[in-house]
């Protein structure tokens, strides 16, 4: 069962004052709307499930079944029994006298998606500089402008915004790598939002890029540790964001977390080689991006057994390292690297589209190799190998392998029931090939979460989307104001800010 920290009168007073500024404008949108029809008591019937009861049980029923489980197989048609927070039982039918029935005829369920990397605090700049050509400009919209004027409740929008994003878009599990902790309270405020979305989520506390900051980190992990982070039970968990820096890691292992790293290009790979050389790089290391490295990084990643995870889409936005994301790289050296969309700042919440993405790159280069006259391109990847990385290796990025990643009785339900028969993707000739290469976020039904559904009949769960505005324009009039930026909504590239 999930446990969640006693709220504290401060965490408290937080939310309260992060939610008084909408009140006015939630208590006049949300009055009286509703679903109309015989539908709208089903539509809701999971709007008032706080938490999940280890006796509950709930049944999905007759859904074709992509377990990512070797041992478990798929099914044409099946059912799946979870009891509490866990999958009981896969079969072709189950007999469950008493469960909760979900009805999955004509749907697709496939575990929950794993997003390995993604900096959740800039949530409300979605799209403010989708031409961005470089690292350099990215910096420009975020860590040397916006982020320097982020209060604690900033980070809470932020946060919350994304992650409800993603419950929307059928991400259940996300590594939060929050790059901008530049106080003690910032850091409260963006776990809470983790907690409060119902989200299954990686904190991974990091430094602020620039600007004035209290510099109580990385110190403040061992507090965050204490406060929030007591029950190993629990969806959200707790890591550090750090490059490689041997005291930070070795005060990350003294604590007992994990370790994420942005990594790209020969100058990290040059710093990552004394750590290596300490015997200072593992299997709780997991490396972002990964491109333009040497054959001895690669080495390394395969004798430490590190995590590695790839950004199909934001290594091309921003010209990083060789503009191909590194997934050829790490399947050649026999890693199986989870996806990522690392941020909104410029393109959308979308693991269908790092998938398709990464699944049309990796052909591209193998065919161009082929081309080029190589007489051994790569082969090319199919469809189960990208779920694969979305799904199973996203898992094992984020240490969560045992627990999540696959629909294997024993495991923590998450997962998503895909509707096959919605106009874009009926008639499905081929379930995994439906998933990849055509589903998106409007087809997905159903979202669990630990046992908890989090998305039913294609809307998020007790969402109130007045109240959410509300606290999102709040948050951008203080950010603009803060810059002196004047929204242009037509922009082809974002103005010089500090």
């Amino acid at each position: 069962m999930t446990t969640l920290p006693r709220k504290s009168a401060a965490r408290i007073s937080r939310r309260s004052a992060l939610k008084a500024g909408a009140t006015l404008a939630a208590a006049g949108a949300a009055g009286g709307k509703g679903f109309a029809g015989a539908a709208a008591a089903d539509v809701h019937r999971f709007d008032s499930q706080p938490a999940v009861d280890r006796a509950s049980r709930t049944l999905i029923k007759g859904g074709t079944i992509v377990s990512m489980d070797a041992k478990v197989g798929d099914l044409a048609k099946g059912d799946i029994l979870i009891e509490g927070t866990k999958i009981s039982a896969i079969a072709p039918q189950i007999d469950a006298a008493g469960a909760q029935v979900i009805d999955a005829g004509n749907c697709i369920v496939v575990p929950g998606l794993v997003d390995c990397h993604r900096h959740s605090w800039e949530g409300q700049l979605r799209r403010i500089n989708p031409n961005s050509p470089t690292l350099a400009d990215y910096m420009n919209a975020t860590h040397l402008s916006f982020a320097k004027a982020y209060r604690p409740q900033d980070h809470y929008v932020g946060n919350y915004l994304t992650a409800l994003g993603c419950i929307d878009a059928g991400v259940t599990c996300v590594i939060d790598n929050s790059h901008n902790s530049r106080s003690a309270a910032h850091s409260d405020a963006a776990i809470e939002a983790l907690f409060d979305s119902g989200i299954r989520a990686v904190h991974a506390s990091g430094p602020p890029g620039a600007g004035e900051w209290d510099h109580q980190w990385p110190a403040d992990l061992a507090r965050l540790q204490k406060q929030y982070f007591s029950s190993a039970d629990q969806l959200v968990t707790l890591r550090m964001f750090s490059g490689p820096d041997r005291a930070n890691w070795e005060f990350a292992r003294k604590l007992g977390l994990r370790i994420t790293t942005e990594f790209q290009g020969p100058k990290m790979a040059e710093l990552l080689d004394p750590l290596a050389a300490a015997k200072l790089v593992g299997p709780d290391n997991t490396f972002n991006h990964c491109g333009a490295l040497p054959e001895r990084t690669w080495k390394i990643f395969v004798d430490s057994g590190a995590n590695i995870d790839v950004c199909p889409r934001s290594d091309a936005q921003y010209a990083l390292g060789e503009g191909v994301c590194a997934l050829q790289h790490a399947w050649d050296h026999g890693i199986k690297p989870g996806l990522s969309v690392d941020n909104e700042t410029s393109y959308s919440t979308d693991m269908f589209m790092e998938m398709r993405t990464a699944f049309y790159l990796q052909r591209a280069v193998a065919q161009n190799r082929r081309f080029s006259g190589d007489p051994n391109p790569p082969k090319p990847l199919m469809v189960r190998d990208v779920l694969h990385c979305a799904t199973v290796a996203g898992a094992h990025c984020a240490g969560l392998d045992a627990r999540i990643g696959s629909l294997t009785p024993g495991k923590e339900a998450d997962l998503l029931i895909i509707r096959a028969d919605d106009i874009n993707l009926y008639p499905s000739n081929n379930a995994i090939g439906t998933v990849v290469q055509a589903a998106e976020r409007s087809n997905i039904d159903t979202v669990m979460i630990g046992g908890r559904v989090r998305k039913y009949q294609g809307k998020v769960v007790g969402l109130d989307m007045a109240r959410l505005k509300a606290m999102v324009e709040e948050s951008l009039g203080h950010l603009f104001t803060a810059v002196g930026y004047k929204p242009d909504v037509f922009a082809e590239l974002l103005p010089k800010l500090s």
